[in-house]
């Protein structure tokens, strides 16, 4: 009998492709849900319609043959090219369900105060926050990122939101005058989860305003960003801190920018897998990302360091 769309062995090639991949007929069974004497079946049937070995049975083991060894990688891309495009369906049905993804302090800083705005204006949205260091795979679901970098994204659509800037921001209860004021308290810093990404550090500061290290006061550490910005509204510290995450503070003066020099940031990108294009809900959500950055940038980062600071 001849092989085609309308007479292709379906459930004996999901057979053999598990049992070829775990090399194991029982592995294949328990994936499958089924016996393994039903998937040893399967196999054999589809080696009878082939004419040739698929297998080598052995005590307790099959090992897979060349004839194996050549379908398994067709069937694997097929297989998983079916899921793709079922996943993508899947979502189009849950078309109003997005993920954000986003680093924490992103999150908690600048998402979270700004949600009550997004459900008033996308009630129908069902967005899913995803604060996690760790980057969501954005191919398999509705999905949107806020990466914080440079790029370039391979597979993804990037547009760029907002260039950042850090300074030294200070709660007023610190009344800093000038850098002399700078020994008698201390400096927090934070770990950098992605080290390598070139983050503007305290050296880098004291290199622009012209210090040294030595020229700070004792230093406060944390693993958390949004802790050293709590740390830094507490009064129990310096902070060298983005501005674009603690906009909302200064703007309330709970921070302010005292003195020293902007030094550049990185990149706030929104960034999308391109299999979603054109999904609805998903297009609210970047075009309320869209309003919401450029509402803050209007003025700038810039507009934040420039104002001075009341004591």
């Amino acid at each position: 009998m001849s092989v085609n769309r309308r007479t292709l062995p379906l459930s004996q090639l999901r057979a053999f492709e598990a049992a070829a991949r775990h090399c194991s007929f029982k592995r294949a069974a328990e994936e499958l849900a089924v016996t393994p004497a039903a998937v040893s079946h399967q196999v054999r049937e589809l080696e009878a319609l082939l004419g040739v070995a698929l297998f080598e049975r052995r005590v307790r083991q099959v090992a897979p043959t060349p004839a194996a060894m050549q379908l398994l990688p067709v069937l694997q891309r097929g297989f998983d090219a079916f899921g793709e495009a079922l996943e993508a369906l899947r979502e189009q049905g849950d078309g109003g369900s997005v993920t954000l993804s986003c680093t924490p302090a992103f999150a908690s800083q600048w998402l979270l105060p700004r949600l009550a705005d997004f459900h008033a204006r996308c009630p129908d949205t069902d967005l899913r926050i995803h604060a996690s260091e760790a980057p969501l795979d954005l191919s398999r679901s509705a999905s949107l990122a806020i990466r914080y970098g440079m790029g370039p994204y391979p597979e993804l659509e990037a547009e760029v939101l907002a260039e950042d800037a850090f300074a030294l921001v200070a709660s007023p209860q610190l009344a800093l005058a000038g850098y002399e004021d700078l020994k008698t308290v201390r400096h927090i810093v934070f770990d950098w989860h992605c080290s390598s990404l070139g983050l503007p550090s305290w050296q880098h500061w004291c290199q622009a305003a012209g210090l040294a290290p030595a020229d700070l006061g004792a230093s406060l550490s944390f693993s958390d960003e949004s802790h050293a910005i709590q740390a830094a509204i507490a009064a129990q510290g310096v902070a060298l801190l983005s501005l674009t995450l603690v906009k909302a503070e200064l703007e309330r003066g709970v921070l302010q920018v005292p003195f020293g020099p902007r030094l550049p940031g990185l990149r706030y990108q929104l960034v999308r897998h391109r299999r979603f294009a054109g999904h609805a809900a998903l297009e609210q959500v970047a075009a309320w990302l869209r309003e919401e950055f450029a509402r803050d940038f209007g003025g700038g980062s810039a507009a934040i360091l420039d104002r001075p600071a009341h004591h």
